[in-house]
């Protein structure tokens, strides 16, 4: 048997909020698939912004307690994309983990944390 994670879904308080934001992190527009859900694609994994409200579910949308790790060939790009977009916490600088990856953490404006990892340092556990 083949198991693939194909896609991750992210609680957001504001649908629209939330594409600007991810649209301009990731660079790439997604595609809205419901009123409160909008799909971007990550390398093989969909990363699926979901507003419950928008989507007229009465359900409350609480950010992830874990990470999302985003791996990128230009961390430092990726690092100044997430600083110009305002209104989150974002590390200061990157920087290299004791495992080895480098990297920088971050929130977004509905308190997911995520962290993006320079492509050529990500460590799976494996040597």
């Amino acid at each position: 048997m083949s198991v693939n994670l194909y896609r991750v879904i992210l609680p957001v308080t504001d649908i629209e909020r939330a594409v600007t934001f991810y649209a301009e992190l990731l660079e790439a527009p997604g595609s809205r698939v419901s009123p409160g859900r909008h799909y971007f694609e990550c390398g093989g994994t969909i990363l699926a912004c979901f507003d419950p409200c928008s989507d007229g579910d009465a359900i409350e949308s609480r950010p992830n307690q874990g990470h999302l790790y985003f791996s990128v060939s230009d961390l430092n790009a990726a690092h100044e994309r997430a600083t110009s977009a305002g209104r989150l916490s974002v590390d200061a600088s990157v920087a290299t983990m004791p495992w080895g990856e480098k990297c920088f953490y971050g929130e977004d404006p509905f308190g997911n944390p995520f962290c993006f990892v320079d492509d050529s340092t990500c460590f799976t556990g494996e040597s």
